[in-house]
């Protein structure tokens, strides 16, 4: 069995023994009532359910971004190509809030342009990397716009990121 394996067998296992008295009734037990699965969580919720429970519980920390890296390049290459200009015109509007210029990221992270129209899954896969490991609350703020990237998150990151709510949805 290989450690990718074993580490997604020991995630699903933490989160199937979860202490749930943590979950606060009116806020992550409370969606995991009103939505029936992380899909539809991430198709239907607003955003500041999303933003909400992303802030409450993602936590970069718990999945090292050499693990996340090739996931959220995996993700961003399944999402439809006008959502991945979304994807990318948000971070690059988020990084512009924090004094880092488009044409600075595109030399630094060695994208093929900083146009977000032209840009490939490749590219928004870097920004994302970028964001997570540099800027972990701009990448909270895109998740929690963009639902298209949670969606083909893989189930044992999107549990370890998210916690005991994802757990009760991924048990279905």
């Amino acid at each position: 069995m290989s450690s990718s394996d074993k580490y997604k067998r020991e995630i699903m296992q933490d989160l199937a023994a979860g202490n749930k008295e943590i979950l606060d009734p009116n806020g992550n037990d409370a969606l995991s009532q009103k939505y029936n699965s992380f899909d539809d969580f991430a198709d239907r919720s607003s955003r500041d359910e999303r933003h909400g429970l992303i802030q409450r519980s993602f936590h970069p920390e718990r999945v090292p971004a050499a693990q996340m890296d090739p996931e959220l390049k995996e993700a961003i290459a399944k999402i439809k190509p006008n959502e991945r200009d979304d994807v990318a015109r948000d971070f690059f509007k988020h990084f512009k809030e924090r004094g880092l210029d488009e044409k600075q990221l595109e030399k630094q992270l060695g994208l093929s342009t900083h146009n977000a129209r032209k840009m490939n899954a490749d590219d928004v896969g870097k920004l994302a990397s970028f964001a997570y490991t540099a800027h972990p609350d701009i990448f909270q703020e895109v998740l929690a716009d963009q639902p298209a990237i949670l969606k083909f998150l893989s189930n044992p990151l999107v549990g370890a990121a998210i916690g005991a709510i994802a757990s009760k949805w991924l048990r279905k």
